[in-house]
């Protein structure tokens, strides 16, 4: 993941996480905004709960793996804050990816409800 596609001020955040449209389930919450270009960029927040820094290090880079490897999933021109639950922990990292595709999934199925809407 280039530094571009990342998003790393602490009010970048908080404002994708205050227009509150977000996608969840056991593993992961994910909140999403819209922008006019056509990049698409990343944060990625893992709790102290999850364990010590080498240990939330450990699942940031492997949200980031998954993030790379499923490039083509993504709708152009949006925000991604991803906040890793502790659900994740136990899981193997083939559970992850499937966890973390099937919110990609119904993130681009609202998106498609909401242009039928308009039509």
């Amino acid at each position: 993941m280039k530094k571009i596609d990342v998003v790393k001020h602490s009010r970048d955040f908080d404002h994708i996480i205050s227009r509150k449209t977000f996608v969840k389930n056991k593993d992961f919450v994910i909140y999403y905004e819209n922008k006019d270009n056509n990049r698409n960029r990343f944060g990625i927040s893992v709790g102290k709960k999850i364990g010590n820094a080498v240990t939330r290090n450990y699942y940031k880079r492997i949200i980031r793996n998954i993030c790379d490897k499923n490039k083509n999933l993504y709708s152009n021109g949006k925000d991604y804050i991803i906040i890793m639950r502790y659900g994740c922990k136990e899981k193997t990292f083939k559970e992850i990816n499937e966890s973390f595709i099937s919110l990609i999934n119904k993130i681009n199925k609202e998106k498609e409800k909401k242009n039928e809407k308009e039509i």
